[in-house]
């Protein structure tokens, strides 16, 4: 514990490291509260009934920290850019063209911009899918110029999280997009678990022995998970 406190000690007194750690901190910061930001009027209370029963937009709601169930501005998170990473990839796999310019530095710049356009596209046909099917009517206003309005500032958002992201990785600590996903899960966290022990200790859930069995498997998974990525195997080189 005392070479952890030092560690630390050290670690601030370095001017570099320390401003990386505040600068990734502050943009993390900013990213939760946009995740409390409810979009122009939806009945936030409304919403927070009507996302109680869980089902799979509390699943996808883990990954945005519970912006998706909250109809946050960040609802969409970081989701979009991801997926448009996906597709630029398997196109430098499919597409000579595209694997060719993955080699330069200029193509690799143009890909980017391309990664980005495809972003807002996937944002634009992603909005009205999440406001149809996850805010419910009675919470949302109706009319056409609400609509592009929410569109607009879902699109945005997401394209504010991906710089923010972007930001981080380069003037902070770590891959910023795989930060502001880990952030969300994490403030999610403590509730879930404290929702999965209630819902096992209560009637018809299973009972404490079947919670503990739970938690061993969680960390089974965890322990292999580890060993699949950090797992190396030494192979003996000899030279003649």
């Amino acid at each position: 514990m005392k070479n952890l406190i030092e560690t630390i000690k050290n670690i601030w007194r370095i001017e570099e490291l320390r401003n990386r750690i505040l600068i990734t901190l502050g943009l993390l910061l900013v990213y939760r509260i946009g995740s409390f930001i409810v979009l122009p009027g939806v009945d936030s209370k409304m919403m927070a009934a009507s996302a109680s029963g869980g089902g799979i937009a509390a699943i996808l709601s883990i990954f945005t920290g519970g912006a998706f169930t909250r109809a946050s501005i960040f609802a969409l998170g970081i989701m979009p850019y991801i997926s448009a990473s996906i597709i630029m990839q398997l196109m430098g796999i499919a597409v000579p063209a595209v694997q060719k310019m993955q080699r330069e530095e200029s193509g690799r710049r143009k890909i980017n911009q391309w990664t980005r356009y495809l972003t807002i596209l996937i944002c634009v046909f992603q909005a009205p899918g999440y406001i149809y099917t996850t805010i419910d009517a009675a919470a949302r206003p109706e009319g056409q110029f609400w609509l592009f309005t929410s569109i607009t500032i879902l699109s945005a958002s997401t394209l504010f999280v991906m710089w923010l992201g972007e930001r981080i990785t380069e003037r902070g600590l770590g891959n910023g997009i795989s930060l502001i996903i880990m952030i969300g899960i994490v403030a999610q966290l403590p509730q879930s678990f404290a929702q999965e022990v209630v819902g096992r200790i209560g009637p018809g859930g299973g009972g404490l022995v079947l919670l503990l069995v739970e938690v061993v498997l969680w960390v089974l998974i965890i322990a292999g998970c580890i060993l699949l990525v950090q797992g190396t195997r030494r192979i003996p080189v000899q030279f003649a």
